[in-house]
């Protein structure tokens, strides 16, 4: 009997604990009235299993529908947060970002991609004292930019597309995008020095969304190794150049790699950032140049290669502007901006398939939101594309392609944003337009295109993902 009785009472000390920890990292549970609709699945794994089987778009407009229009509570990547939805959550979003909102990062990516000494810092301690992404990325060096896009699109098309029938785009996207990205922002331009910051980039692409078990054989576990490997290889391209940096004081390069190396703190009279800091800055753009820019350029050629009537109207106005030039001149700002179609065309594609899932946020003080008290400060937020872009109320027929819909004032403010808003929209913008449509611009006058696979299956892996690569048979035009 005293046995029995010592049993019990462990066990219910056992279940108050559990629950007394429960509370403490849940203190709104058993206030539902102050919580948006919504479920936040199993422990630790939450919602992200059903997420990566539905993909973003199905999980989202199941839950919008299900729960709530306006903002609806989930569990992903490790951490529970409220999904804001509609033009009125986007606006609210990008309005409110420095305000009420502060940026963050979930804690697994966070672990895949930057030293371990950053992981529990915010992301502007992560990325820099010093914003060299919008410097690099202002509309005078831009301009610059254009010319050695063109090159380099010329050069591997000639090297990679012109010697064969057939090929995947994908591969091929990624590769020239993240091989322009070295050149520009590292100034690397040797294959091998290249591969061996591609490849581990693969992995953490393919694994920072899964779900975060780091154990042996998961695709997260995959991620965090990838994370390291590129981070080594950072830090001896950095030594490396710091090295060249010092023994060649008349040594002159505009890349981002050796700004950073040389840029000075004013008021202390020493470097701005030390070689981790640098590490995690150039990562940043590099998991934009390797997966979003090539992800978008792979979406809008499968749609051109689909769509004969898009593709005419495309080479009509592309031609005009290749007939402009003279033999082997490249192309200029003023040329990519007689590109009006194209890039309505690439819009389409981005609204229909965006390559950005969406970007997360911490709460800081106190609002009231949707008439719910329920983000304090400390609550984490979510603003994703998936609930707009396919709406029929803001886009009819939203499966269709057309790129009409961008037009004149184009869509209702809010409703499209594939680079986000606000003071935070993607800073990287007009350097993915650019560099796509100059790779466009090559393809569209060189062939014509026809899909391999007419209904290839497209899969979420951090972003969309042509399950056979989106290959396409190349037919060269007449000369």
């Amino acid at each position: 009997m005293d046995a029995l009785f010592s049993y019990l009472l462990l066990l219910v000390t056992l279940i108050a604990s559990l629950f007394l920890v429960f509370r403490a990292k849940n203190p709104d549970a058993g206030s539902p009235k102050k919580l948006p609709p919504g479920t936040i699945g199993w422990p630790v794994v939450g919602e992200s299993i059903k997420f990566s089987m539905l993909g973003p778009e199905k999980y989202i407009s199941g839950r919008m529908n299900k729960c709530s229009p306006d903002v609806f509570r989930t569990s992903l990547l490790g951490e529970e947060m409220a999904v804001f939805c509609g033009p009125a959550g986007n606006k609210f979003f990008f309005s409110n970002d420095s305000k009420l909102l502060t940026s963050w990062l979930p804690l697994s990516i966070k672990k895949a991609l930057v030293f371990p000494t950053f992981v529990e810092n915010s992301p502007k301690d992560i990325i820099a004292k010093h914003n060299f992404m919008q410097e690099m990325l202002r509309p005078e060096a831009l301009r610059n930019y254009i010319p050695i896009m063109d090159s380099m699109a010329r050069k591997h098309i000639e090297a990679e597309w012109s010697p064969r029938k057939e090929i995947k785009v994908f591969p091929s996207s990624k590769k020239y995008t993240f091989d322009l990205a070295c050149r520009l922002f590292l100034k690397i331009e040797d294959p091998e020095d290249i591969k061996r910051l591609s490849d581990p980039f693969g992995l953490v692409i393919s694994g920072m969304f899964s779900v975060p078990f780091n154990f042996p054989g998961t695709a997260y576990n995959r991620a965090i190794k990838g994370g390291k490997m590129i981070r080594d290889e950072l830090l001896s391209l950095i030594r490396q150049r710091k090295n060249q940096l010092s023994e060649n004081k008349d040594f002159v390069t505009k890349d981002m790699l050796s700004q950073m190396l040389l840029a000075m703190d004013e008021e202390n009279d020493k470097l701005l950032l030390n070689e981790m800091e640098i590490s995690n800055n150039i990562i940043g753009l590099l998991v934009a140049s390797y997966d979003t820019t090539s992800t978008a350029l792979t979406m809008v050629l499968n749609f051109l290669a689909q769509l004969p009537h898009i593709y005419q109207e495309v080479l009509k106005e592309q031609m005009e502007i290749a007939k402009s030039k003279g033999p082997g001149e490249l192309l200029t700002w003023e040329d990519i901006e007689k590109m009006k179609y194209s890039w309505n065309v690439l819009r389409e594609s981005m609204r229909l398939t965006p390559s950005a899932l969406g970007s997360f946020r911490e709460t800081t003080t106190d609002f009231t939101y949707a008439v719910l008290p329920f983000l304090r400060g400390g609550r984490l937020a979510f603003w994703t594309v998936h609930t707009t872009h396919k709406n029929p109320k803001y886009f009819p027929e939203p499966e269709k392609f057309d790129p009409s819909r961008f037009d004149g004032s184009g869509p209702a403010p809010y409703t499209f944003a594939p680079f986000g808003g606000g003071p935070r929209m993607c800073p990287g913008k007009e350097y993915a337009r650019l560099e796509i449509l100059v790779f466009l611009h090559n393809v569209v006058t060189k062939f014509e295109m026809e899909k391999a696979i007419p209904n290839e299956k497209i899969v979420f892996r951090g972003s969309p993902t042509p399950v056979h690569g989106a290959p396409v048979r190349l037919h060269p035009h007449e000369k």
